[in-house]
């Protein structure tokens, strides 16, 4: 363990200055095993063969070296040099200084703003929520009764400190480093007392770049949900939305996602506003009659800045297009500098964001959803998102846009949005049902629902 200096804890190895020695080869080597044994012990577990059988191959957790991300691996080394892995429960600050920081935090009010649909999702699907400080501190969470007393156990709770130096590798402490979205699954935690767990979390900016904290939802390994990466994320950027409207000086009207991408609700878009349509094929970009050419490329780093207009760093926009391929920044940089003098500028330079309004059908239906008009977000809903990409960024928005508009026509009772979103979903028998359980026996559309479900069936 390391000495505890005026600061706080310093890891074992730490040099004059602040800086942390990283372990050398052989210790690195170590603790790759080390976690690689942890991959395979879990897989050998109830629980990990529960997994196995439960997921898709192509998402299943691997044991062995196949599956460890750098990432992950890098976190392990540096969680060596200071952590006991017996280690049960996070270090805690004063609670009641930590709820006093929360009063008076600038993040307060825009969680507030998504604080009930934080509250829904933790309750309806076994979460816990937890919003913490640029440090790493917990400062709020919420959740059901149940997730709560366990998270408790292990101090993920106001006060409790998840950074990494204090909790090894976890969601949390990714997301703080990196300065992007992260998900930390069982036995990828450096300490074992987390291997029950899976954690998604969101960094939350302040505008002008700074992480100002993390929003996290967490819960046991069986409860994991392939869109709970993405739901954290449009939480997050809708704080951040928030904290632009607080930023903004007296008199400048910033609206939602929205108004900021699509020009709704709030100051209207220029008449040389660009319209861009990636839903369904076809995709184009337009200024008035006239179309603009772009590279497929090009418009998969458009549409991603139109889907988050809070922006993204250089480095999560590179994964976001790339993933794991290994394309150099060169080319990234080259792809984005060609499509600012495609657009005649309208990008940001430090942080990548969209300068100019733009119109996108895809942020059309995330912005009718967000705000519950299932009517509004069927109606622009033209097809798959980019259906040909396979951008990590963009094949998480699709699958999130139908995922969701899936859910908010099957809890609606007009059967219109049933017919309308079926076109888009011809093998979706549990979809042809319930349209046909709203439609009138007298019905004409009865026959088109009752084709598609045969089809459907055969």
């Amino acid at each position: 363990m390391g000495t505890t200096t005026d600061a706080g804890v310093q890891p074992a190895g730490a040099q004059p200055g602040g800086s942390t020695g990283l372990p050398d080869a052989s210790q690195l080597r170590r603790l790759r095993r080390e976690l690689e044994h942890a991959w395979v012990s879990w897989g050998e577990t109830d629980a990990g063969r529960g997994v196995a059988r439960r997921r898709p191959r192509a998402s299943r957790p691997k044991p062995g070296g196949a599956a460890l991300r750098a990432e992950v691996v890098e976190s392990w080394a540096r969680s060596g040099a200071s952590l006991d892995r017996a280690c049960g429960e996070a270090p805690v600050t004063d609670a009641d200084a930590a709820r006093s920081r929360w009063a008076e935090s600038q993040l307060r009010r825009p969680v507030g703003a998504v604080a009930d649909e934080l509250r829904r999702i933790t309750e309806d699907a076994g979460f816990v929520a937890a919003v913490t400080d640029e440090t790493g501190t917990i400062l709020w969470t919420c959740g059901g009764a149940h997730m709560r007393r366990a998270a408790e156990r292990m101090n993920f709770a106001p006060g409790g400190r998840w950074d990494e130096q204090a909790m090894g590798t976890n969601a949390l402490s990714l997301a703080l480093l990196r300065g992007q979205a992260a998900t930390v699954f069982s036995a990828e935690h450096y300490l074992s007392a987390l291997h029950g767990w899976v954690c998604y979390c969101a960094p939350i900016h302040h505008p002008d770049g700074r992480v100002l904290g993390v929003l996290d939802l967490s819960t046991t390994w069986d409860r994991s949900h392939p869109l709970a990466l993405s739901t954290v994320r449009l939480l997050a950027a809708g704080i951040e939305e928030r904290l632009r409207e607080d930023a903004a000086p007296e008199g400048v009207r910033v609206g939602p996602r929205a108004r900021q991408a699509h020009g709704e609700g709030g100051v209207a878009p220029a008449s040389d506003a660009l319209r861009l349509t990636v839903l369904g094929e076809g995709p184009r970009l337009e200024r008035g009659p006239q179309e603009i050419p772009l590279r497929p490329r090009q418009l998969e780093i458009l549409t991603l800045l139109a889907l988050e207009p809070e922006g993204f760093t250089p480095e999560r926009l590179h994964d976001a297009l790339y993933g794991e391929r290994p394309v150099s920044p060169s080319t990234f940089k080259a792809e984005v500098s060609h499509l600012r003098r495609a657009l005649g500028g309208g990008i940001a330079t430090r942080r990548y964001a969209l300068t100019r309004p733009l119109v996108c059908d895809a942020a059309l239906v995330a912005a009718a959803l967000e705000r519950g008009d299932a009517g509004a977000a069927v109606a622009a809903y033209a097809g798959p998102l980019l259906p040909r990409s396979e951008a990590p960024g963009l094949v998480e928005w699709r699958e999130h846009l139908h995922v969701a508009l899936r859910e908010a026509v099957l809890a609606s009772p007009d059967p219109g949005l049933a017919l309308a979103f079926g076109h888009h979903a011809r093998y979706d028998i549990a979809l042809h049902r319930h349209a046909l359980a709203l439609l009138a026996p007298d019905d004409t559309r009865r026959g088109v629902v009752s084709a598609r479900l045969r089809t459907a069936l055969a």
